[in-house]
């Protein structure tokens, strides 16, 4: 929404809980999928649209799902389903929260205070740190997913793990204030909490109604550490520790799920 004051046009935030734009603008955050976006609504609703990240993040789990399910009834073993699965979904998001894991890794454990950390974290080139975390990134979620595969799939635990994943992120992004005065993370800003709320409440509801309750203790506490650790050296969250929250929530939810099967 603008304003004309004095001849210049002011641009005013939509703080309104839920807008039609919410959805479309997440999906365009979010994913790479051709989705039409009004960029002037979605900047205007800003951090208020987060609490639509949890259904992106389920329906990339229901997409993921459902290759499963076509893989495996094609005959395709397990482990090869497991790995186009995975990189299905690093298409679909345009490999965003992988980048923001390795960038995390190296800025955290690469630099020795916080603006060298910030510094490196904003570097294109990517460092050993970030490397390694990438390298078992891909394979905690490729051998999770491979169990899940190899029982034939396991579509609510995979749409739950989605949408958890980005509730962490969500959690996260309001608890903790900026770490630095630019980047994706600013420009969309920080949530109020009811708008967290609601996130939190999508990602967590499902967990709930599908049996699947015991994994917001464990994303819960994946969101608390990342959090706690990136206040302790950065001072706040960026669009990476975002990225870094979604990767490390979603290997522990894969892990767990895993573990069960086994």
């Amino acid at each position: 929404m603008k304003r004309a004051t004095k001849g210049i046009a002011l641009t005013i935030p939509d703080n309104r809980l839920f807008a039609a734009i919410d959805l479309p603008a997440a999906f365009g955050l979010l994913t790479r999928l051709p989705v039409p976006v009004d960029g002037a609504k979605a900047t205007a609703r800003g951090a208020a649209a987060v609490w639509a990240y949890p259904v992106v993040g389920m329906v990339i789990g229901g997409v993921h799902a459902l290759a499963l399910a076509v893989l495996l009834w094609l005959g395709i073993p397990a482990a090869i389903t497991a790995a186009l699965v995975l990189a299905l979904g690093i298409v679909l998001t345009g490999a965003m929260h992988e980048d923001g894991l390795a960038d995390t890794t190296d800025g955290l454990w690469g630099g020795w205070d916080k603006a060298r950390r910030l510094a490196i974290m904003k570097d294109s080139h990517i460092g050993t740190y970030g490397v390694i975390a990438l390298a078992l990134s891909l394979l905690l979620r490729w051998l999770g997913l491979v169990a899940i595969a190899g029982i034939g799939g396991s579509a609510l635990a995979l749409i739950v793990i989605g949408g958890l994943s980005r509730a962490s992120m969500v959690g996260v992004m309001a608890a903790l204030p900026h770490a630095r005065d630019t980047g994706l993370s600013r420009s969309v800003g920080r949530p109020a909490p009811p708008a967290a709320w609601v996130a939190i409440g999508l990602g967590a509801g499902l967990a709930v109604i599908t049996g699947y309750w015991a994994l917001i203790v464990l994303a819960a506490l994946v969101a608390l550490a990342c959090a706690f650790i990136a206040r302790a050296k950065i001072g706040g969250q960026t669009g990476d520790i975002l990225g870094a929250v979604q990767q490390l929530t979603e290997i522990a939810l894969l892990v767990a799920i895993a573990s069960t099967l086994g």
